[in-house]
């Protein structure tokens, strides 16, 4: 009876065991290179008539830091449009994100989500209307390049995993990381909750940007040039002065960044209060086929004097509709005095990516990419 009770007892833990284990179909991602964990919210302020008072403006963070910490620069994540944190920690095929990529180089990362977006507090009736994409937007746009988008270069995304349309499962997971996002007002509050950050941090940090992103990091790094070591911009949000029609291959009257790199001001010498006081000019002709000519500053060009001491790496994918004019960020960049290594991934090995690079198939391969990059130019 003994032996009976001890070996039921056995079984029973044993099934509890195995209970407690997640299924296989629920990812997950190796911690062992994790030493620390942390989350915390920065910036903010209280928002409200009195006695109705909120917090508004504040931004989640986390942060990890590695069991060997092998450089001295931390890497501070900034995502897209429509995306949060999420994007840098798993891709949706459930492989390990760009953040334990670095984890695993020896860096230590901040991974945000901006205000009024994922774990920030959106604030009715103080941050603005929202909006949210369609997945016929995001098949177009992001994941089924070549089945569903009308640009010259469409045909050309190769990596993203799955079909990249609705009802593929690795698209219907990725559709679930879509959030809702501001239409107006989310440059102020993620470039200011950003600085906070930089300011907690104290000490200079490597800013790695995607798209909407890319346009904050100009700013952040404007107006904290002391703290940005170099940064790292994946398709930012472009292209200098005016938007494109992506399916003609042409300029539109709306769109575009008024003040060359961004929407928000920033730092010219010789110094501008508008941009209508840039003189500019359009190249007679586009660089290549399928491409936009640039808007470019008549010379001699104003500078982005808190920018000219901070490398840039700006990653452009081969499959993407930021081809068409991502090009011409990275000329105004060069010619405003910012060291920027313009980069047409399929170039160095890298093919077959659009506009989310780093959730397709090659994504620690572009990791590796961006960590011999920074060996080199962020050297202790």
């Amino acid at each position: 009876m003994r032996i009976f009770l001890l070996t039921a007892l056995s079984a029973f833990l044993c099934s509890l065991s195995i209970a407690q284990a997640p299924p296989d179909s629920i990812p997950r991602v190796s911690t062992e290179n994790i030493a620390e964990r942390g989350f915390f919210y920065v910036g903010g302020d209280y928002v409200g008539e009195p006695g109705q008072e909120t917090m508004g403006g504040a931004m989640y963070v986390e942060v990890m830091v590695p069991k060997e910490i092998k450089h001295p620069y931390p890497i501070v994540f900034l995502h897209g449009n429509g995306q949060t944190g999420v994007g840098y920690l798993q891709t949706p095929d459930g492989r390990p994100g760009w953040a334990y990529n670095f984890l695993d180089m020896g860096y230590v990362v901040y991974v945000q989500d901006y205000p009024a977006r994922g774990r920030s507090q959106y604030v009715p009736g103080v941050d603005g209307e929202l909006s949210i994409r369609t997945g016929a937007t995001v098949e177009r746009i992001f994941t089924a390049n070549a089945t569903r988008a009308d640009y010259p270069q469409a045909d050309k995304q190769t990596q993203w995993p799955g079909t990249g349309l609705m009802g593929d499962p690795i698209m219907d997971e990725y559709m679930r990381s879509q959030v809702q996002f501001l239409s107006v007002g989310q440059d102020e509050l993620a470039v200011s909750a950003n600085i906070a950050l930089l300011d907690l941090i104290n000490q200079p940090v490597i800013l790695l940007t995607h798209s909407q992103g890319g346009r904050f990091g100009w700013n952040i790094a404007d107006q904290r040039p002391d703290l940005v070591k170099a940064i790292v911009t994946s398709e930012p949000a472009a292209p200098p002065i005016r938007g494109v029609d992506t399916t003609e291959v042409a300029y539109r009257d709306t769109g575009g960044l008024p003040w060359g790199v961004s929407n928000l001001p920033i730092s010219y010498e010789p110094r501008i209060s508008d941009p209508s006081e840039f003189n500019l000019e359009l190249q007679a002709q586009a660089e290549g086929p399928d491409l936009v000519p640039c808007y470019r500053q008549q010379e001699p060009a104003k500078q982005l004097v808190n920018l000219v001491d901070i490398p840039v790496l700006f990653l452009n994918g081969e499959g993407s509709y930021h081809r068409i004019y991502d090009h011409c960020l990275a000329n105004w960049l060069n010619q405003a005095g910012v060291e920027t290594e313009y980069v047409r991934m399929e170039e160095v090995g890298l093919d077959g990516n659009g506009h989310m690079m780093m959730l397709e198939l090659n994504s620690s391969e572009i990791a590796d990419f961006i960590g011999d990059w920074l060996e080199i130019n962020t050297p202790e």
